[in-house]
Formats: C-alpha cells, sequence, structure tokens
C-alpha cells in the first residue's frame, strides 16, 4: 500500500475515529506526502496490556498507507502519571522501575511495525525532557497554557469536582509534557499528527497548540476510540486479570482463548478494530454467520488474526494445540513446555505422589481435587466414558483402577497427565513417582 490509499477513509469505515483537528485539511495533508506520525505509550507496567492494541495497529495502517509512524516510550511522563480520567493518582514509580518498564516496553511495540529503511521509530520522551531544566520549561513551555483552559478540561474537571480526589500540581502539569513531547518532535522531525486514545484528547489538543505557538507548526490530532464492551464490562479484564501483550504475563493459549470467547453482540466490531481484513471482508463473515447454523466463524477468525499478529505463527500454533488437547482431553501433541504453562495459567492442577493416590478410586482422587464437589458426580461420569485420561476413556470398571490410569508408563513427560471429565472440565495432574 501507499499513501495513495485513503488511511483516514479506512480507519472511519472501521469506527475508529472518535476526534481530529482540521478534519478536511488533514486528509489533504495526509494526501500530500510521507507524513510522520505519532503515539505515546507511557511505562505503567513491565508490558503493555490489549488496550494498547488499537493505537499500536493503528500506527502501522498509516505506514500501509506510506506514512512514517514514531511510537514514543514515556520514560519521562510515565515518572509523573497521566490524571486522564482516573479516579485518583498515580502511585509514582522509582526512575529505575519506568526506565527498566520503558525498555521493555520499547521492544514490544517495535513489533508491530516495520523499521526497515528507516520507515520507523521508538524514540523515549526522557531524552529532551531530561535535559530541560525548571526555569526554562516554565519561560518557553508554561508560559502558553492557561490555567483556565487546563482546568475546565473535562479529565482533570472530574478530578476536582469528585469529592476527596483533587490533583496534585504533578499530575496537573502532564498536559504540559505531553504537549511539549508533540512540539518537539515537530521541531525535531517534523511529526505533524499525534494519534492517541479518546482519553488523550485534551492533552493532545494542547501539543497541537504548542507546536503552532512555539514553531508556527500546521500539526494536527486524531483520537481512536476507548474500546467497550457490549454488555458494559470492562475490555480486556478477565477474571484471571489483565490480557497483556507479553507472552510471560498471559501466555499465548489464554490470549487465543480471551478473543475466542468475544461475545457475537462485539466480534464484528473488534474484527474491524483489532485486524487487518478488509472491511468487505468483515461485512461478508458478519453475513455468512447470520445464515449459518451453529456457532459464528467470527470468533475463531478473530482469534486466529489478533493472535497471529501478537505472537507470531508459532504462538498461535501453540494455543491452537492447546485448545484442541483440552476439547479433547488428549495431551500427546502437547509438548513438555505447553503443559507448564497450563498450570501457570492457572488450569487447575494438582502436584501429587503416586503413593498418595494409587490405591484411591477415581471417584475419590477428582473429588479430592476439587474438579468435582462430590465423587457420584464421578461416578456418573465414568458411566457415561465421559472421563477421559491423557486422551484415554475411562468407563464404570476403571473406578478402581487408579493405579494403572496414573502410571508412569501412561504420562507425558514423565509426570503429566491431563484430566478431562464432561465437555468443560479439565484438571492436568504432576504426578511424582
Amino acid at each position: 500500500m501507499s499513501n495513495e490509499w485513503d488511511v483516514i477513509g479506512d480507519l472511519q469505515a472501521r469506527g475508529l475515529i472518535n476526534q481530529m483537528t482540521g478534519e478536511d485539511q488533514l486528509a489533504e495533508h495526509l494526501s500530500g506526502g510521507v507524513r510522520t506520525l505519532y503515539c505515546g505509550f507511557d511505562p505503567t507496567a513491565d508490558s503493555l496490556h490489549i488496550g494498547s492494541l488499537v493505537p499500536l495497529l493503528a500506527l502501522r495502517r498509516f505506514q500501509l498507507a506510506g506514512h512514517k509512524p514514531v511510537a514514543l516510550v514515556g520514560g519521562a511522563t510515565g515518572l509523573i502519571g497521566d490524571p486522564s480520567f482516573k479516579a485518583q493518582e498515580r502511585k509514582l514509580n522509582t526512575a529505575d522501575v519506568v526506565a527498566g518498564w520503558a525498555d521493555k516496553i520499547r521492544a514490544q511495540v517495535s513489533q508491530f511495525v516495520d523499521f526497515e529503511n528507516d520507515r520507523a521509530e521508538v524514540v523515549n520522551n526522557l531524552d529532551w525532557v531530561g535535559q530541560l531544566n525548571l526555569i526554562e520549561f516554565l519561560r518557553d513551555v508554561g508560559k502558553h497554557f492557561s490555567v483556565n483552559n487546563m482546568i475546565n478540561k473535562e479529565s482533570v474537571k472530574q478530578r476536582l469536582d469528585r469529592e476527596g480526589a483533587g490533583i496534585s500540581y504533578t499530575e496537573f502539569t502532564y498536559m504540559l509534557l505531553q504537549s511539549y513531547d508533540f512540539a518537539e518532535l515537530y521541531n525535531r522531525s517534523q511529526c505533524t499528527l499525534q494519534i492517541g486514545g479518546s482519553d488523550q484528547w485534551g492533552n493532545i489538543v494542547g501539543g497541537v497548540d504548542l507546536a503552532r505557538k512555539m514553531y508556527g507548526g500546521q500539526v494536527f490530532g486524531l483520537t481512536l476510540p476507548l474500546v467497550t464492551k457490549s454488555d458494559g464490562t470492562k475490555f480486556g479484564k478477565t477474571e484471571s486479570g489483565t490480557i497483556w501483550l507479553s507472552a510471560d504475563k498471559t501466555s499465548p493459549y489464554m490470549f487465543y482463548q480471551f478473543w475466542l470467547n468475544t461475545a457475537d453482540a462485539d466480534v464484528y466490531k473488534f474484527l474491524k478494530y483489532f485486524t487487518f481484513l478488509p472491511v468487505s471482508q468483515i461485512d461478508d463473515i458478519e453475513q455468512q454467520d447470520a445464515h449459518a447454523e451453529g456457532r459464528p466463524q467470527a470468533q475463531s477468525v478473530l482469534a486466529e488474526e489478533v493472535t497471529r499478529l501478537v505472537h507470531g505463527e508459532t504462538g498461535l500454533a501453540a494455543a491452537k494445540r492447546i485448545t484442541e488437547a483440552l476439547f479433547s482431553g488428549d495431551a500427546s501433541e502437547l509438548g513438555e513446555s505447553d503443559l507448564e504453562q497450563l498450570a501457570l495459567d492457572g488450569l487447575p492442577s494438582t502436584n501429587v505422589s503416586y503413593e498418595a493416590l494409587k490405591d484411591q478410586p477415581l471417584t475419590s482422587v477428582l473429588a479430592d481435587c476439587g474438579m468435582v464437589k462430590a465423587g457420584r458426580e464421578v461416578k456418573d461420569a465414568l458411566g457415561r466414558n465421559a472421563v477421559w485420561i491423557n486422551g484415554l476413556a475411562k468407563g464404570a470398571g476403571d473406578n478402581m483402577s487408579t493405579a494403572e490410569s496414573f502410571s508412569q508408563a501412561g504420562a507425558r513427560y514423565g509426570r503429566f497427565f491431563l484430566v478431562k471429565l464432561g465437555k468443560k472440565k479439565n484438571h492436568l495432574f504432576s504426578v511424582s513417582y
């Protein structure tokens, strides 16, 4: 693709534009050649989460249209904390902690854009903010901001109006730092567009004004919608916690499962937000699902596309392999790392010695581990041949054959047994001999 591609039109078709400055002028500006744009990511943890995917993929969309994206890691702003629509003051982290997080996030954002032939950059705003002194900052930057206007920003007003909340001077000045980033990137790299979530509108407009006042720059701002779920629950959160982009914090399998469990009411919107599939193809999928019987195909398409984007083909293959194993109860295709990851992911698991379980009936073993509330549920399942141990179906006559069922000869990697009861219950045993 090239800058002849209408990236603004594509974003609009996907529902990915919340607000922008100078709408007609921005479209004309983008059509006039290669433009540099940026989005900032503050290091508030050692990984970004899936809420950051919309702006990360937006940078890639602009790059596919022929423009140059800059991912800004907020080594400086991360030390301050953005108050935008936050209920209370952020905890301030030490410089060493923020620096470590910034390095990890720098590496993370690098996987979403193409850096070949200087087609993208990752920068850290500590490189220029760290060189400022207080007098210089107040004279050159602070003088361009009206306190009255800053107080009237919606994100600040909400904090001031919230009983017992308020806002510190530290967080109040965050807008100045983010605005200065835009002005500095315009001066350094002729960066003419800042994108960000809709909660960043006030900060982005501040940057547009500051770049114009300090350098006479014609610059633009564009915000993307914050992702919401149709049922009102928070996007990117599950019972087990936040869905992170780092495989060390959320495994590819859990990541894949999150998208696979997307509600029908959200899945087509999420296909437009989180994939590069053409909008026309997504509309076709929705039409096919509307006339098909059974489970829609959209969830599996979404899960595959997003997992591939974040974790690559290897991560996607592992996620699908584990999913199939849990569905069938057969662990034969799983590697040792897959099985270890399942326990870390929160799959119910038990470490037990062979001596402790070999003389017990399966009804007791599976009840004691919490797989069922009472042994009779296991007995009923055995009567239906609905218990599988490493893929081998067990019937009523196997209740007293625990020693054989958990013998070392049948273990995966000398210790693992994946037990499946019915359609949905799975439990991983690690047996020591």
